[in-house]
């Protein structure tokens, strides 16, 4: 086994994790606004989907998918379609708040609440449907997971992004799902759904920008 090329992978991945994007965003809004085994539930859809992506990347099926247009641009449009749908309800959600705290003059509001299944399916299809992710362990895959590398690497690999994944979102909800840290973030609700829906739509339209330069250009 590659100890070297696993602690290369572990680094990058780790990098990438903290970085903000949907699954970040989604985190925190979940963790901040919902019971802690919902916040874990949608972080184990966030690592499973990664682990799904991974998989596909490691037996070249994300790469057939990168390179066949019709493909590619169905996975950007349902991408697309699904952020921007959980944008806009997060704006709306926003939106609904600050009126409600001018009109009642409460700076507390609450949630909508979602069960286990909803916030698993979320964090899956969050990181699933995200073509950045895709194409991320694509690149990762490619450059670094060679025909060379042995089968027991290339699990490790697989597992090995999958735990760091786990750990990270898990303790991050963890954290964000104490009742002392979700009071304190509670007046925060309408800026967080604002932030967050912001994060989504600017990355769906970012997308649909892609897939119409993209169309331009075969």
């Amino acid at each position: 086994m590659d100890l070297e090329l696993l602690t290369t992978l572990a680094i990058i991945h780790s990098l990438a994790l903290m970085s903000p994007g949907p699954d970040f965003a989604l985190t925190v809004k979940i963790a901040t606004q919902q019971t802690r085994p919902v916040a874990l539930a949608s972080s184990l859809g966030i690592s499973f989907g990664i682990l799904i992506l991974t998989s596909l990347s490691l037996t070249g099926v994300s790469l057939v998918i990168h390179n066949s247009l019709v493909l590619f641009t169905l996975v950007q449009l349902m991408g697309a379609a699904y952020l921007g749908w959980l944008g806009t309800h997060a704006l709306k959600a926003a939106f609904s708040h600050f009126s409600a705290q001018q009109t009642t003059k409460n700076n507390t509001v609450s949630a909508p609440v979602i069960n286990l299944l909803q916030g698993f399916w979320q964090g899956l299809l969050t990181n699933l449907l995200n073509p950045k992710a895709l194409i991320f362990f694509i690149t990762l895959f490619s450059t670094l997971i060679t025909p060379a590398v042995s089968l027991s690497t290339q699990a490790a690999s697989v597992a090995l992004l999958f735990i760091l994944s786990l750990l990270w979102f898990s303790l991050l909800s963890l954290f964000l799902s104490k009742a002392h840290i979700q009071t304190k973030l509670q007046r925060l609700t309408p800026l967080i759904n604002l932030v967050t829906g912001i994060i989504f739509t600017v990355i769906a339209l970012g997308i649909i920008f892609e897939i119409l330069a993209s169309l331009a250009t075969h």
